[in-house]
């Protein structure tokens, strides 16, 4: 709503440009002396008071209180909604052109909603190109415009800022944003369960990067239970995707084969590429858990295809890791090294993508591993070193321990005992922690019970993870 002396200027103008007197406008709930002093900008008319004048002007209230014709809004929802699918079944370079229209035609007007759709849109489309920088300006924004909205509305704003900070390695700063924002929700006993749902999806990736299973296992629990109670069908899918990743921890490969299934063909029915060759990523992976090489992949090359033709750089990119290691494991070791050296030295020409400290160690363990396996030494033990330093940072705990072992192993063959030894105790004081807990302090408030409805199958609890 605009200032009362602007609102005032208005009803003056259009009052005189109908031909009524202020006694005509008034009548009859009002005084000519209220009209007077309204028009004079000396009091702030209440909505109920607007909405009477607007009616008696023959405009919409959004006119009289913001200047806006009727409609504007609605039409710029629409065209939100248009770019939103045009990032879900096009390019991110073609529908941030799309959002980026639409946030100067909503900073023109003044719509702090609007505005705040059209930066998140923004945001996920910088993701997706791999622009981790301007991704975080965006989301950051948008959470800035949001910052007197309740949090079930700031939740996509969060929760971008997250994956910003888990895809640059920052994994326990993601933790603590999602955990942060969960403790919030459900502090005031029933949370709205779209953005519980949203929240607790997200951090199972970073719980499980950590290697937090009991954590990663206890928020699938909790979305599965939300999840009869959410209304979105893709929201619903992308948490079978993550659930899906908990399962494979737990070496239930068949149940995480049926949870991607599930989600595939919500993305399949909605012809949602980007997230269809996700899925396609995942079953991949577990194919590739699994021992099946040459389903394995299939499934990767296919996903890698997908992206690439949405010039989804980031995402491409981290295929290209998992891609890579089975390739590996084929024999196939030129191959890999070309797809894992173009990851880690990107042509800044090109615009170069980040693809995250935890893909780029998870890039120079492989290339150690396939150096060790050529019968170099020395190439494996800088490769499993880089590793090392970018995991540290990231916090990827288990990974860590991983490459620790693996860099201890090679340097005890080589008789540099001393050396193995310290490897393996930097491993070792990596797993220290409790299982299940990260360096955060207590594990964020479930929701409260009357917020968890009981489901069939769907949403049966996990078991307790082994």
């Amino acid at each position: 709503m605009d200032e009362p002396a602007e609102i005032g200027r208005r009803v003056q103008r259009l009052r005189g440009e109908r031909g009524l007197t202020q006694r005509q406008l008034a009548q009859p709930d009002y005084t000519p002396a209220y009209v007077s002093t309204l028009e004079a900008g000396k009091v702030r008319p209440s909505e109920t008071a607007l909405r009477f004048l607007a009616g008696r002007l023959g405009i919409s209230f959004e006119e009289l209180a913001t200047g806006r014709p009727a409609g504007l809004a609605t039409a710029l929802r629409l065209d939100l909604t248009d770019a939103q699918n045009t990032l879900a079944t096009g390019t991110a370079r073609e529908a941030a052109r799309h959002f980026g229209r639409l946030l100067a035609e909503a900073e023109r007007l003044d719509l702090t909603d609007e505005r705040a759709e059209a930066l998140l849109g923004l945001g996920e489309c910088a993701l997706e190109s791999g622009a981790l920088t301007e991704a975080a300006g965006h989301f950051g924004a948008a959470e800035l415009l949001l910052s007197g909205e309740p949090l079930p509305r700031r939740a996509r704003a969060v929760r971008g800022r997250a994956v910003v900070h888990l895809l640059a390695g920052e994994l326990r700063y993601a933790c603590y944003l999602l955990e942060s924002a969960i403790d919030a929700l459900n502090a005031g006993g029933l949370g709205d369960p779209e953005a519980l749902v949203l929240l607790y999806t997200a951090v199972i990736g970073p719980y499980l990067d950590m290697g937090a299973r009991t954590r990663a296992a206890q928020a699938a629990e909790l979305a599965l239970a939300l999840a009869p109670q959410v209304g979105d069908p893709v929201l619903v899918a992308g948490m079978h995707r993550q659930v899906a990743r908990t399962f494979l921890a737990e070496g239930r490969t068949a149940d995480a084969d049926a949870a991607l299934a599930k989600a595939q063909a919500v993305y399949g029915q909605l012809r949602l590429r980007k997230d269809l060759a996700l899925c396609h990523w995942m079953r991949g992976y577990v194919r590739a858990q699994h021992g099946e090489l040459d389903a394995a992949e299939r499934e990767l090359r296919c996903a890698r295809e997908m992206l690439a033709a949405r010039r989804a750089a980031l995402y491409t990119a981290q295929v290209e890791v998992e891609l890579a290691d089975v390739l590996r494991r084929l024999g196939r070791h030129d191959e890999a090294v070309e797809l894992v050296s173009g990851l880690l030295e990107p042509d800044a020409a090109d615009g170069g993508v980040d693809a995250g400290a935890v893909h780029a160690g998870g890039a120079h363990r492989l290339l150690g591993l396939i150096a060790q396996e050529r019968g170099e030494p020395e190439a494996a033990e800088e490769h499993y070193v880089r590793a090392m330093s970018l995991l540290e940072r990231s916090g990827a705990d288990g990974d860590l321990a991983d490459v620790c072992r693996l860099l201890g192993d090679l340097l005890r063959r080589a008789g540099r005992t001393e050396a193995a030894m310290d490897a393996y105790r930097t491993g070792l004081g990596h797993r220290a922690a409790a299982p299940g807990t990260t360096t955060l302090g207590p594990a964020p408030a479930s929701p409260h019970p009357a917020a968890v409805r009981a489901g069939g199958p769907e949403t049966r609890p996990l078991p307790a993870p082994r």
